[in-house]
């Protein structure tokens, strides 16, 4: 796993016992899973909309944001960078039409 994404997984991690008033990260963990979902949500749309634009920073700096909300999310569910990189993993050489029929049967 890439040493960032670790690190900020254990950031992450550590984030859960802290004051919502110290940390981001603790304020969303607070608001609870719709909070941390509409969250995402919103940074979806933003990356959308960067996209729209064309401008390759923007586009990064918004997948950066619903990357980190993304892990926020894993990080809440008790869940890891780890099991999606397997994930991503498990599925690499598969042809991606095959992997979605395979989801409907």
């Amino acid at each position: 796993m890439s040493d960032v994404l670790k690190r900020l997984a254990e950031v992450l991690e550590d984030r859960k016992g802290a004051d919502p008033e110290s940390s981001y990260v603790a304020k969303l963990y607070a608001k609870g899973l719709d909070g941390i979902l509409k969250k995402i949500g919103e940074e979806a749309t933003e990356t959308v909309m960067a996209a729209k634009d064309g401008r390759a920073d923007k586009i990064v700096y918004e997948i950066a944001d619903l990357w980190f909300h993304s892990m926020v999310l894993l990080a809440y569910q008790g869940l890891g960078p780890d099991q999606v990189l397997s994930e991503l993993d498990r599925r690499f050489g598969l042809s991606g039409l095959r992997e979605k029929a395979r989801r409907k049967g």
